[in-house]
């Protein structure tokens, strides 16, 4: 069944606001049948390169880290594990996405987790002005300044995605 978001404010976009930075919100439709990041990429007219997903992970030495990558990347366990300071690192299984960061598969943000985890970006996301989040709700992305993503997250670049 397709859905569109509701034109609420979701939790991160309270924060980007209250910090005062600016960002476009991109409704699409969505299903349940296909999540995927080539899917909202899809539906929002913007190339895969530009569109971010959110990964949530376990390191053996940090716990909890987040990392976004392009949407038709696939994130590189050794590389995540090198830069985040660990030897290894392994994706959180969806059971426990909720209860760890308080957002559902497809609509997970680095923005207004439930606790502040360290955040990775590829390093791919400086080749353009602006990237895409999610706003932390499936059907919206939210399109921001890199920079001032980087900045507002503590995020680190770094190169992320199997080559």
């Amino acid at each position: 069944m397709a859905s569109k978001a509701g034109a609420s404010k979701t939790n991160a976009m309270r924060m980007l606001d209250e910090a005062g930075i600016e960002y476009r919100a991109m409704e699409y439709e969505w299903s349940e049948d296909d999540l995927s990041g080539i899917k909202v990429a899809t539906a929002i007219g913007l190339p895969c390169e530009m569109v971010f997903k959110t990964l949530v992970a376990v390191g053996d030495k940090t716990g909890h880290c987040v990392f976004c990558i392009p949407a038709d990347g696939e994130l590189d366990l050794k590389k995540a594990a090198k830069h985040s300071g660990n030897k290894r690192v392994d994706l959180l299984p969806v059971k426990e996405l909720l209860p760890t960061t308080g957002y559902i598969r497809g609509g997970c943000s680095p923005i207004g987790l439930k606790k502040p985890f360290p955040v990775y970006f590829d390093e791919t996301c400086i080749l353009f002005d602006e990237i895409t989040i999610s706003a932390g709700v499936r059907g919206i992305q939210l399109l921001i300044n890199t920079e001032a993503l980087l900045r507002f997250t503590g995020g680190k670049e770094c190169p992320l995605t199997m080559e």
